[in-house]
């Protein structure tokens, strides 16, 4: 039978780390956490609720304090997770994984909550289950070292880190690492990518864009950050005013993502947004933003695509053809379209029941 050990760096946690902890304890034959500088009660928590505690100073490094703890036991599966984070279902995966070699890595499904409407949230499929002799590789975004086989498995993991509240802790941190790798490796188009993600989660929409400009010269058609990189970068584009460009990389984009509903729920909006800030083209936009939300209803939802987020393929779409209708004056449709909006809620809510952080 397979030990497994829960690994974790963390540094000023006293928010969430319990959380975490009291998610993963029943689980796991030992919980490790490495402080890596704490103002706050993090390491007391921790201990209290059992876990191994150790310290090390920081040196701006995710994958060096990753591989330090990850050196702390000696555990054939190591279950890796954030201070903001936490076991929210299949937790019988784990279980299952004492019966397997430790011959290939996990990857499961991380479900981060987002801003916006009660229940939003956007899931990554993300190695996080690592054999005994797998180390990470990466000033940030660190990710494990290649050669080993993936795997899906059937845990979700639960993610606040995303809201606007808990990213303001964080303060620029990111940008200075990413800008710091970058230098190294200036032509890595995943680096751009994430130094984009991290500006424009800021409101730095210009600032992003050329970063994701570079991420997608570079980008691999079949990267695991593909989808989301054309959907932030489109949302990027709408907010600089750049709708022509938009549209232009829309339609370069649309075969390869046919499949996704979150790519026509973006594709509306940035039809929407050009209508208002250039009116005279309302005749010609409306109908394509009407048929760009009736086409993600069709395509439905599809939580195993990444980063898609929960209901783009249902109740948001509703919601967004009644608004629609609503400021048209379709009054009969907005109704419709609300009621199915608030069935469609409803009907996901009971499959899969939202996140609550």
């Amino acid at each position: 039978m397979s030990r497994l050990a829960l690994v974790m760096i963390v540094r000023d946690e006293a928010r969430c780390i319990a959380r975490c902890l009291e998610s993963a304890r029943p689980w796991v034959d030992e919980m490790l956490v490495l402080d890596t500088g704490s103002s706050d009660d993090t390491p007391r928590l921790a201990a209290q609720l059992g876990a191994q505690v150790h310290h090390a100073a920081w040196t701006d490094d995710f994958a060096a304090a990753r591989n330090m703890a990850l050196a702390l036991t000696d555990a054939d599966w190591r279950l890796v997770l954030d201070g903001d984070e936490w076991l929210a279902s299949g937790m019988q995966a784990l279980h299952s994984l004492r019966s397997q070699e430790a011959r290939f890595v996990g990857l499961v499904r991380v479900a981060s909550l987002i801003d916006g409407p009660s229940g939003s949230e956007t899931p990554s499929w993300l190695p996080r289950l690592l054999p005994r002799r797998v180390r990470y590789a990466g000033r940030i975004h660190e990710q494990p070292e290649p050669g080993l086989p993936r795997h899906r498995l059937d845990l979700v993991i639960g993610h606040d880190g995303y809201l606007t509240a808990q990213r303001g802790a964080k303060g620029d941190r990111n940008e200075r690492l990413l800008r710091r790798a970058l230098a190294d490796q200036p032509g890595d188009a995943y680096l751009h990518y994430q130094l984009a993600k991290d500006l424009e989660l800021r409101g730095r929409f210009d600032a992003a864009a050329p970063h994701y400009a570079q991420a997608a010269a570079g980008v691999e058609a079949r990267a695991a950050w593909h989808h989301d990189l054309v959907l932030r970068r489109l949302f990027t584009l709408k907010n600089v005013g750049a709708f022509e460009q938009a549209v232009e990389l829309a339609e370069a984009q649309m075969a390869q993502w046919s499949h996704s509903p979150d790519f026509f729920f973006a594709v509306g909006d940035l039809l929407l947004a050009w209508a208002a800030h250039e009116p005279e083209r309302a005749g010609e936009l409306l109908p394509m933003i009407e048929s760009s939300w009736l086409r993600a209803l069709e395509i439905g939802e599809q939580p195993a695509l990444n980063d898609a987020v929960r209901g783009r393929g249902s109740f948001l779409a509703a919601h967004n053809l009644a608004v629609f209708h609503a400021s048209l004056g379709h009054a009969d449709q907005a109704k419709v379209w609300s009621a199915r909006a608030q069935q469609l809620r409803e009907e996901a809510a009971a499959l899969a029941p939202a996140l609550v952080s």
